[in-house]
C-alpha cells in the first residue's frame, strides 16, 4: 500500500468507484471511469509489502491484486484453522475487459464492476475500471477492493445471509478492515504513510446517497456508515463484525 503525490477530490473519486450490489447470486458493483493512459513496464513486487510510489501500469496493478489475494488467503486460512474448520480459498480471480466477457449464474457482467460470484466461487473485475481507480486512489484501494470481495466469499462459506443488502455489505466492509488491520499488526503487510487516508478517500467515494432507503435492494450504507464499519474491523478485528 502506499502514498500518492496528488490528492483528488471526493467528487472525482466517486466518478471511479461505486458500491457493490447484490444480484442473481452475484455481488456486483461499479461505475464508469476514465480510460487509463499508456502503460509502462511492470516491476517486481514483494507480495508482503506494498509500494508507495503511485504505480500505474496494468501489470503493476495485477501484481498488487496477486499480493492482496495471497495475504487474504493466509489470513482467512489462519482464522478458519483457529476455529477448527477447513478453509477453501476462492477458486479464482479473473480480470475482464468487455461487457459480457464473464458471466455469473448466467448473468453477463457489465463493464465497470468488481464482483464476487457465489455461483462459481470467483472474483471478477473490469481491469480498465479497476486500474483507473488504482491510479486515482492509490494501491491501498486494491487491498480494500480485494478484501471486500473476499469477505463476500467468506460470508458464503460461513452461511451468513442477511435480509437486507446493507447488512451484508457493511459486514463485508468490517471484515475487509479486519483482514487489513490484523495483517498489518502481524507484519504480513506494511502500512505506509498515506494508506489510511487512501482507505478513507475510497470509502467516502463509495457511500450511498444519504436519501437512499436503508432497506432498498442494493443499499450499502452511507459514506459514514461504510467508513465506520471498515475502521471498526481495522481497529477491533473480527470481533467487531458480528460473525456470531
Amino acid at each position: 500500500m502506499g502514498t500518492r503525490s496528488v490528492r483528488h477530490s471526493r467528487a472525482s473519486l466517486a466518478g471511479l468507484l461505486a458500491a457493490l450490489l447484490v444480484s442473481a447470486g452475484c455481488f456486483v458493483g461499479g461505475v464508469s471511469g476514465p480510460e487509463p493512459g499508456a502503460e509502462r513496464p511492470a516491476r517486481s513486487a514483494d507480495p508482503s509489502v506494498t509500494r508507495a510510489d503511485g504505480t500505474t501500469s496494468v501489470a503493476e496493478f495485477a501484481d498488487d491484486v496477486a499480493a492482496a489475494q495471497a495475504v487474504a488467503e493466509r489470513y482467512w486460512a489462519a482464522r478458519f484453522r483457529e476455529s477448527g474448520q477447513r478453509f477453501q480459498p476462492i477458486r479464482r480471480i479473473t480480470p475482464y475487459q468487455r461487457s459480457g466477457e464473464v458471466s455469473c449464474g448466467g448473468q453477463p457482467l457489465p463493464r465497470n464492476n468488481a464482483v464476487y460470484c457465489s455461483q462459481g466461487d470467483f472474483i471478477a473485475y473490469d481491469v480498465t475500471w479497476s486500474v483507473a481507480a488504482f491510479r486515482q486512489v492509490g494501491d491501498a484501494f486494491v487491498f480494500y477492493l480485494l478484501g471486500h470481495e473476499y469477505a463476500h466469499g467468506i460470508q458464503v462459506r460461513l452461511g451468513i445471509r442477511y435480509d437486507f443488502t446493507i447488512q451484508q455489505e457493511l459486514q463485508a466492509d468490517c471484515m475487509a478492515g479486519a483482514y487489513l488491520g490484523d495483517s498489518v499488526r502481524s507484519g504480513d503487510l506494511t502500512l505506509e504513510d498515506g494508506d489510511l487516508e487512501e482507505f478513507r478517500e475510497g470509502l467516502a467515494a463509495v457511500g450511498d446517497d444519504p436519501d437512499q432507503p436503508w432497506f432498498a435492494e442494493g443499499s450499502h450504507g452511507t459514506a459514514e456508515q461504510r467508513t465506520d464499519s471498515f475502521f471498526r474491523g481495522y481497529e477491533q478485528s473480527l470481533a467487531a463484525c458480528d460473525l456470531g
